[in-house]
């Protein structure tokens, strides 16, 4: 199989596993989340689904990245390639958490370990391929801010 084929591969695979997190979320992204106290920095709920939407494709441009190397650093390779399941994974589980079952206090305790499986992650694709690694730098900033988000909305409803 081809680098191409990789790339393609992980990034419909994150974009579909983002897409179904995000419709199995859906009632408590319509009914509940609305009614929550949130902070001045919130963003409008359109901005989303395309920074979502884009962030899945870089995860999986540079996940396709890493598992291209996989003959020339199978070990390296393959340790890398858990961690991204992992924090894809966690991922998706924090939108059960939060939207699902409308606690912000439990998803702001996985976000933390979300944010330590995105940065494990980065720091092994860096290590396989820099751009790979560069890939998820958005992904780390963002997850930060949304840290920062789901924080002050559990703070704020508590």
């Amino acid at each position: 199989m081809n680098k191409i084929t990789k790339i393609l591969i992980v990034v419909v695979t994150c974009l579909g596993i983002g897409y179904i997190s995000g419709n199995s979320t859906r009632a408590g992204i319509i009914d509940w989340y609305p009614s929550l106290v949130k902070p001045s920095f919130n963003p409008p709920n359109w901005v989303f689904a395309p920074v979502w939407s884009a962030l899945y494709a870089m995860m999986g441009v540079a996940a396709g990245l890493v598992w291209a190397r996989i003959d020339y650093e199978k070990e390296i390779v393959k340790k890398a390639l858990v961690f991204f399941a992992i924090q894809l994974a966690l991922n998706a589980l924090w939108s059960y958490l939060f939207f699902g079952l409308h606690n912000p206090m439990l998803a702001g305790i996985e976000i933390i370990i979300l944010w330590l499986m995105i940065f494990e992650t980065y720091s092994q694709f860096v290590k396989i391929d820099k751009i790979a690694g560069y890939l998820l730098l958005p992904y780390l900033a963002w997850v930060s801010f949304a840290a920062v988000l789901n924080g002050s909305i559990w703070w704020l409803n508590r």
